[in-house]
Order: structure tokens, then sequence, then C-alpha cells
């Protein structure tokens, strides 16, 4: 588990981290969000120990990082694969890794089994690596010591829709093992496939924090079958209503909910012949929402200052 408690970093008049509070579970992976320059670095950062709290206090498993026996053994830490000595293999910087957790030398090729670096792969000096294939080294240093817990700052940088997808499944299979994973990502739609929970932060401050279910409730999206004949008919009836109404292929697309639409339609005396949710984009047009939000305060400070 991971508790931040009114966690504040100030850099003389410039607040980084503006007094933030929440909690990362078990069992669940906990997305991170926000816009460059929103904290979301600095808050990993004094998690982990490598920048010290102005104020408020970041706990892993009940305790600041540093004071944890052997770190790596309980969290495995990933915040930029870029900065790998690019002079060493692969297998190098993981032999390196396993001894500072006090993890066996067998330990490197079970981490680079489950990230997908072949033996021939390890052996190559890591400045000859792909930013994708970074990526797959960091995160089987964060791996190495069998952690409960994964810190991670945008692990799925650079990688390709097929890399994308193994990382959205490994730290599924790790959440449902127990672990405790936070995930930085400005991916949000890779973010809306893994996530269970979501904390968004902006100007340093958080402007959401639940469950997805929760958040991206009011933001969906439903799609509408209906005859060719009876399409304009409906979509009228719907703007009428005053919702928005679309053509997508075939199909209507209505910020209506489904009860809404089927209402309407029964009323109406439309035929519908399929009606589901859309979650496409929900996740992107919140976060567009609330940064755009907090932009536009963040403005009017410094206009009133």
């Amino acid at each position: 588990m991971i508790q931040i408690e009114n966690l504040t970093k100030r850099y003389g008049s410039f607040t980084a981290v503006d007094d933030i509070t929440f909690t990362a579970r078990p069992g669940r992976v906990t997305g991170f969000l926000g816009p460059n320059g929103a904290g979301k670095s600095t808050a990993m950062r004094m998690l982990v120990g490598l920048t010290v709290p102005s104020s408020g206090s970041a706990l892993v498993l009940g305790r600041p990082y540093r004071s944890l026996p052997t770190p790596a053994r309980h969290v495995g830490v990933m915040l930029d694969a870029a900065a790998q000595h690019a002079g060493r293999t692969g297998r190098e910087t993981l032999v390196l890794a396993a001894a500072m957790a006090g993890m066996p030398r067998h330990a490197v090729d079970r981490a680079l089994e489950r990230v997908g670096l072949t033996s021939r792969e390890a052996e190559r000096r890591v400045g000859n690596y792909s930013l994708g294939m970074r990526q797959r080294l960091g995160l089987a240093g964060a791996l190495i010591g069998e952690p409960q817990v994964l810190v991670l700052d945008e692990p799925a940088n650079g990688l390709d829709p097929a890399g994308i997808r193994w990382m959205r499944g490994l730290l599924r299979d790790f959440a449902d093992q127990g672990g405790t994973v936070l995930l930085s990502s400005h991916l949000l739609h890779e973010v809306e496939q893994v996530a269970h929970d979501i904390v968004m932060i902006g100007g340093g401050r958080i402007v959401a924090e639940g469950t997805q279910e929760e958040l991206l409730a009011g933001h969906g999206q439903t799609v509408v079958g209906t005859p060719e004949g009876e399409r304009a008919r409906l979509a009228a009836e719907l703007r009428g209503a005053g919702h928005q109404v679309d053509l997508r292929g075939e199909d209507l697309v209505t910020n209506a909910t489904r009860a809404q639409v089927a209402r309407i339609a029964l009323t109406a005396g439309v035929p519908v012949t399929h009606l589901a949710e859309s979650s496409a984009g929900r996740l992107e047009e919140m976060f567009l929402q609330l940064t755009a939000d907090q932009a536009r305060q963040e403005r009017t400070e410094e206009v009133s200052a």
C-alpha cells in the first residue's frame, strides 16, 4: 500500500506539489495523471526518497521508503528508463540491480524473461537499445527484487502497440496477485484500459480522485442502432430533448444515457436495433476538462496577483 498524506514540496515561492493526499491500495492499479509540470514526477520522487518534502508524508507499506530494509525487495521503482548507464550491457545492469536487492544471479534471467528481453538482447550495450527496450530493461530492474509495490513513471513510453498491450497485461497480473501499482502516464487510453483507480493532478493539486466507475460516470456516450429510414427522426428527437447526437458509421452516438434513449425512442415510436455504452474517450474528455479548469484558475490567480 502507498499512503500520501498532505504532501507538499516548495522551491522558494513556487509550490510544485500542494498538500496532496491519496492512497494506492493492494490488488489495484492506480493511475496518476496530469499534464507536464503538474507535479507528478516530484510527488513520485518524494515517495521513493529522492526528494525531501517540505511537509507531509509519503509511506510505502506503512514506512518511509528510506527506512525499508533493502527497499528494492519491497518496492520496484522506474522513474527514468533513459538514465541507465549506456556503456553497460542489459545483463550487467540487472546483475547490479540484483546485487543491490540481495537477490541471486539467476533472478536476472527471470527478470529478462518477464519483460520479454532475449539473452542476445541482454548482451547488447544499453546505449544501443531502442527506447522501448530501455523501458523493458527498466521494468526488469523494478521487478528483480520480487517487490510488493511498483512505482512507475511513463513505463509504456516508446513501446509499440504490442508492447503496450503486453505492459497492460503484466501490470494487471501483478495487481491480481495482490501487488500495488502506482502508474504515471500520459497515454490516457492505456491508463483507462488498466487502472482501477485514478488520481488526477493539476498545478500541484489533486483535481479528481476515485475509482474509474465513480469518475467516469456521466462522461460516457451511448451508441444507438436503428433502421436507416428512422435514423434522422431519432436524431431529431434526441436533439429536441437537448442531447448531442453524431453519426458513427451506421449508428448514432449521443451523450444521452441508455435509459434516456430508450424512453425517447419508445415515445416517438422509433424502433431500436441495439443500444450500448461506449467508453471511448471518456478519460481523455474528463482529463482535458479538469486540467483546463485548473489552468484557467492559475491564469486568474496570476492576473489577480
